[in-house]
C-alpha cells in the first residue's frame, strides 16, 4: 500500500503544486509514497521516505487523471518516460508538459532538490530556454522513470532534523550528468551484502512505539 503520511508542510505544498498544475492547464497530478502515519522505515526500503519530508509525484501528464478508489490509486503503475537502455527520454511518451510539472515542484516552498532519472536530466538539460536557474535543483538519480521524488527541506524549529548539504552551483548540465551514462557502460558491481538502516533517534523510536 501506498504511504501517504508527511509533515503538514509537505502536505500543503503537494496541494499547492496540484493547485499551480491545474491553473496551467495540467491534470490534477498522482502521488505516490509520502511517509508513514508516523515516519519511520517504509516497507520496499524506501530509506529516504522516513521523516515526512520526501514525496514521488508521477510523471504522467496525459489527461485526465479521476479520482480514484484508494485500492485503485495504490494499483497505479505509470509509464516510463525513459528508453529501455537508460540513455535517453522515450519520445513517445515525454511531454514538455512533464517539464511543466518539474519547474512547478522546483517553485514549491521549502523544496531542497527534486530527483530525476538522469535521461530526463539530460531532455530538460538540451529543451529548456529562458530562464534556467530552476534547473539547479533538478537532481539525476536511479530509476525515477516514471515519478520524480520532491525532497523538502528541514521545518524550522526540528533542531533533530539532518538537512542534506545544498545542490551544487549551476544548472547540473556538465559533465557531472554525463558520469551517469558512463556508469550504464560499467560492469556490474558484484553483488554486497545490504547494510542494516541506521537506528532511529530515540525521539522517533518513542513515537513509533506509542499506541
Amino acid at each position: 500500500h501506498r504511504s501517504y503520511g508527511g509533515a503538514p508542510s509537505t502536505i500543503a505544498a503537494l496541494e499547492l503544486l496540484g493547485r499551480r498544475a491545474r491553473a496551467v492547464g495540467l491534470p490534477d497530478i498522482d502521488v505516490g509514497d509520502l511517509s508513514g502515519p508516523r515516519g519511520g522505515p517504509l516497507r520496499g526500503g524506501h530509506v529516504s521516505h522516513q521523516r515526512g519530508l520526501d514525496a514521488d509525484v508521477w510523471l504522467d501528464v496525459t489527461p485526465p487523471h479521476p479520482v480514484l478508489p484508494v485500492a485503485a490509486r495504490d494499483a497505479l503503475d505509470p509509464p516510463s518516460l525513459v528508453r529501455r537502455d537508460g540513455r535517453d527520454i522515450d519520445p513517445a511518451r515525454w511531454s514538455p508538459a512533464a517539464a511543466t510539472l518539474l519547474k512547478l515542484a522546483t517553485g514549491l516552498p521549502g523544496v531542497d532538490r527534486v530527483l530525476v532519472n538522469p535521461a530526463i536530466k539530460r531532455q530538460l538539460c538540451r529543451s529548456v530556454t529562458g530562464d534556467r536557474s530552476w534547473l539547479r535543483l533538478i537532481r539525476p538519480w536511479w530509476g525515477h522513470s516514471a515519478h520524480f521524488h520532491i525532497s523538502f527541506q528541514c521545518p524550522p524549529g526540528q533542531p533533530e532534523c539532518q538537512q542534506l548539504p545544498p545542490p551544487p552551483p549551476g544548472d547540473g548540465c556538465d559533465a557531472t550528468l554525463q558520469w551517469w551514462f558512463t556508469q550504464l557502460d560499467a560492469p556490474p558491481a558484484p553483488p554486497s551484502k545490504p547494510k542494516p538502516p541506521p537506528p532511529l533517534p530515540a525521539a522517533c523510536r518513542a513515537i513509533m512505539a506509542a499506541p
